[in-house]
């Protein structure tokens, strides 16, 4: 899909000499900084992401196994 950015024009040739210096096109700093917003926002980029998110999700939820009865904490004694 294409869309159209509008840039003033310092910011533009910024942005042409760092793709020069770094050997890099504008599309692939714009990926890189769209895939910046949406991991800072907490949104999955991709399939693998949202999977790995989801499985974080599932072990953050599960109740972790209970204490058997009887049980004290260890510390000093008294």
């Amino acid at each position: 899909m294409r869309k159209l950015i509008e840039f003033d024009d310092d910011t533009f040739d910024k942005l042409k000499q760092l793709g020069r210096d770094r050997m890099a096109t504008l599309q692939e700093f714009a990926d890189e900084a769209f895939a910046d917003l949406l991991k800072k926002h907490g949104i999955p980029i991709d399939l693998k992401d949202a999977l790995r998110k989801s499985a974080r999700l599932q072990v953050a939820t599960k109740p972790g196994p209970a204490a058997p009865q009887g049980a004290r904490k260890q510390g000093r004694k008294r």
